[in-house]
């Protein structure tokens, strides 16, 4: 998928929120995406390598810790000293921890890779830590509560994430499935990257937009992120270095507004500063490509 088939895409879904009307219908979208070519996608990509493949990318879950730990830290003190009692600083921390690493990094990963397997990794080790993290960021800052057991039960049954764990089991185990049978699955799950352009442009809006939530938003979500792992880990393997580097830059997930809103914290304000600033990170590494 190139640039222009992108934009293309984001615009379409873009259009089509303003000729249906109905959210409920992007909503069937969403859940046909994650729960049935989102998880072929993730299945397809990790279940066809091998075990010496997988090794030889353990950098990635060495570094979704060390980035979630990177952008935690930042916005928590950030929050903690400078907002002080500001709900904003709740949100703020959810933004900054929670990236946009399936919609939009699978689809930017591939503008640089032709595998596109260590950014799946990193998407769904860092969701499964960082859905209960988020969540209970969010019910913390808020008038609610939150089961840190509950969450994590509620992130395992991400169909995506179980098909990674599936997939990683086969894996470990030794077990090749033959070309026949893994080659319609990620055929078929490839569809989730386009159609996922298509729903993030259904979800554009500029409501309520503070460009001062924008620049905390995205200091501490992107720029601290692409700093540390473009300075760090430059020299790794191209298809190690692109992956991190791309996943650990997104800008908030779709999903972290969705937690945003559940517990009412800031959930307006927080949308706003997203699409403004998943525009930008395109246009980042629109610029980046080119370079290349």
């Amino acid at each position: 998928m190139n640039i222009p088939e992108m934009l293309a895409l984001i615009a379409a879904g873009y259009v089509l929120k303003l000729i249906i009307r109905r959210d409920q219908a992007f909503e069937y979208l969403r859940q046909f995406i994650n729960n049935v070519l989102l998880t072929l996608f993730v299945f397809g990509n990790v279940a066809s390598k091998d075990l010496e493949y997988l090794l030889q990318i353990k950098m990635v879950f060495i570094y979704v810790f060390i980035v979630i730990g990177i952008s935690l830290g930042f916005s928590y003190i950030y929050g903690r000293f400078v907002l002080k009692n500001d709900p904003w600083a709740g949100a703020l921390m959810v933004l900054s921890v929670h990236p946009n690493t399936a919609a939009l990094g699978f689809p930017i990963a591939s503008l640089f890779l032709d595998d596109i397997t260590p950014a799946v990794l990193y998407s769904t080790t860092n969701s499964l830590i960082v859905i209960p993290l988020v969540t209970f960021i969010a019910a913390h800052y808020s008038t609610g509560g939150a089961s840190i057991k509950g969450s994590l039960r509620k992130a395992l049954k991400f169909p995506p994430t179980v098909a990674n764990l599936l997939a990683l089991g086969l894996v470990i185990a030794g077990v090749h499935l033959p070309g026949w049978f893994i080659g319609p699955i990620k055929a078929i799950g490839w569809w989730s990257m386009p159609l996922l352009l298509v729903y993030f442009g259904s979800r554009i809006t500029l409501r309520k937009f503070d460009f001062r939530k924008f620049l905390e938003v995205g200091t501490f979500r992107i720029v601290v992120p692409f700093i540390f792992v473009f300075a760090t880990l430059r020299n790794a393997e191209p298809h190690v270095f692109y992956s991190v580097l791309v996943e650990a830059s997104m800008p908030p997930a779709i999903a972290a507004n969705g937690i945003l809103a559940q517990y009412r914290l800031k959930a307006e304000e927080a949308i706003s500063v997203t699409f403004v600033l998943t525009l930008l990170v395109l246009g980042l590494f629109i610029l980046l490509k080119a370079l290349l």
